[in-house]
């Protein structure tokens, strides 16, 4: 299954809700992620509750993004990842890096 990006705002949070596979040549999030930044948007969630899948490159996009988000004084959370997701984060010490959330009323603080 293909990437699928839907993005709303709440109150002044980008919500980018994320489905399917998040792999090899699938740049989606980051252009998305770099328009909304020429917008004016500064702070993401990144709603990982319907990610199926993330492999290595998926993993170094959600990175270049937290890191293009902080350059411009933006904030990104990620906000309900799958029990793979969360475990690939855990192994991968990212989770040191983002802040993840299970709950949406946690998370537009």
């Amino acid at each position: 299954m293909a990437l699928e990006l839907k993005s709303r705002v709440i109150f002044s949070t980008v919500v980018i809700d994320m489905s399917g596979r998040l792999c090899f040549l699938e740049t989606g999030l980051r252009g998305l992620v770099r328009a909304l930044l020429e917008e004016g948007h500064r702070d993401f969630v990144l709603n990982l509750s319907d990610l199926e899948y993330i492999d290595s490159f998926g993993l170094g996009q959600m990175v270049s993004v937290w890191t293009s988000i902080h350059n411009r004084g933006g904030q990104m959370k990620l906000l309900q990842p799958g029990e793979r997701v969360l475990k690939l984060l855990e192994l991968t010490k990212l989770t040191s890096v983002f802040e993840i959330a299970t709950h949406d009323d946690t998370v537009l603080q």
